[in-house]
């Protein structure tokens, strides 16, 4: 993806008062900042990346190498909109990555052990698309979401059988929409599910190993995952962080492979499925290091 359809891809999120805010840090004239930025989205990945739009957005006093500060994040941040603070947390992750051999890996549920794979995610974020599509994984779970599940055609349409809404974050059931999903809107499930995988493992890595899934709901989520079923036994016993990262990667190249048009940014989806595992590592440093210092609320953890 080029560097003019990369920063039209940050002005389709950006608000005005982001664009303001942007020009503001990075000492710009603001009077007309949003319509001048909208007809030079090329500016906007640069700024993004501003070391004075980071601390405009997480704080003044925030470091490089101690998290920011929850109060003048919270004071900031209500300037930005979710978009922008995550596109900066995923910038700032690329600056600091720079400078590191390692970045810590869970192990376990409260357990950090180090993994010499720095060089590699760097390399992922040396990819303005992909920076682009972490900020917009990120912004697209700032709301609660939530699926219609429409009741069978052949049950009467009792209040019990006329539907029901189910969490976007409930991979299982999710799954199971596959069947009801249209042909031609079967990529953009696919896509969903992965984005969702992506995200509880990058995220809420630790929600995941500990609501690791049962052998039928592995089983379940395999089948959607187009997964032959000889491989099913030993995927099904792997660990639940390795299990997640095969189903995200194997429902993004479905998405790829059943897309009607293949479009640039789709191609992106197609290049995170081969590298899953560093995308995940990634939103791992910058969950640890942006999103929950010293207990930061932006996200909460998902219900069981």
């Amino acid at each position: 993806m080029d560097g003019a359809l990369v920063g039209s891809g940050y002005a389709d999120h950006l608000t005005d008062a982001d664009l303001g805010l942007l020009a503001k840090a990075a000492d710009q004239p603001t009077a007309q900042a949003a319509p001048w930025l909208r007809a030079h989205p090329e500016q906007l990945p640069g700024l993004v990346g501003d070391p004075r739009v980071f601390q405009a957005v997480f704080g003044a006093s925030a470091g490089v190498t101690q998290p920011p500060r929850p109060a003048g994040a919270y004071a900031m941040a209500s300037l930005a909109s979710p978009f922008l603070i995550f596109a900066v947390a995923v910038h700032r992750a690329g600056t600091e990555l720079a400078t590191m051999d390692h970045v810590p890996e869970r192990s376990g549920r409260r357990q950090r052990v180090p993994l010499f794979d720095a060089p590699e995610l760097r390399d992922f974020l040396g990819s303005a698309a992909r920076r682009l599509f972490l900020a917009e994984l990120l912004a697209s779970f700032t709301r609660s979401a939530a699926q219609y599940r429409p009741a069978p055609r052949t049950q009467p349409q009792s209040r019990s059988a006329r539907g029901r809404r189910i969490s976007e974050l409930d991979l299982v059931r999710m799954a199971g929409l596959l069947d009801t999903v249209p042909e031609a809107e079967r990529a953009g499930a696919y896509r969903r599910l992965g984005d969702v995988a992506l995200f509880l493992t990058g995220v809420f890595p630790d929600y995941a190993v500990t609501h690791a899934l049962g052998p039928v709901s592995a089983a379940r989520l395999l089948r959607a995952a187009q997964v032959p079923p000889r491989q099913h036994d030993q995927l099904a016993e792997a660990p639940a962080i390795d299990l997640f990262e095969h189903l995200g990667a194997q429902w993004y190249r479905a998405a790829w492979g059943l897309a009607p048009a293949r479009t640039a940014r789709l191609a992106v989806v197609a290049e995170v499925a081969e590298r899953f595992r560093q995308a995940r590592r990634v939103l791992n440093h910058i969950a640890d290091r942006f999103l929950f210092p010293q207990g930061n609320p932006w996200f909460a953890p998902p219900a069981r």
